[in-house]
């Protein structure tokens, strides 16, 4: 389901959008198309590790998370382009093991410029606000 600027088709709760995620080296070049489910409870996006290593993505660090079942576990972290219709730009990435369900997570979501309807789980931009500036 392609995502446009005024959403997407919620399932159950459950949001999905079609992304491409590329090295940030090479915007756009041997882009994955993904399908990404929507978790606005992860920090950083969640891809396949084999999937960000194929885009010769490097590994920038690694940092411990607390799962969801409330255990802990250290990933390695890079940084990937990503490409929603025409929302474009770079994000940290968590290199999830194979076979893993791609997650966008807040981050990638906010350096995107957008935000999901907590009612209608539609993707939406977001109001940008800059304060302080003076023309």
């Amino acid at each position: 389901m392609p995502h446009s600027r005024t959403g997407t088709i919620p399932s159950v709760g459950v949001t999905y959008v079609h992304a491409k995620v590329s090295n940030p080296r090479r915007p756009g070049e041997d882009a994955v198309d993904l399908e990404l489910l929507i978790d606005t409870g992860a920090i950083y996006s969640v891809v396949p590790g084999p999937v960000l290593e194929a885009l010769g993505i490097p590994r920038l660090q690694r940092q411990d998370f607390t799962l969801a079942d409330g255990t802990h576990q250290a990933y390695d972290v890079g940084e990937a382009f990503f490409e929603l219709g025409a929302d474009l730009g770079t994000s940290k990435v968590i290199f999830g093991p194979a076979g893993v369900t791609p997650l966008l997570g807040a981050f990638t979501l906010e350096s995107l410029g957008l935000m999901v309807n907590p009612v209608t789980r539609e993707l939406l931009p977001m109001r940008l606000v800059l304060a302080g500036m003076a023309g």
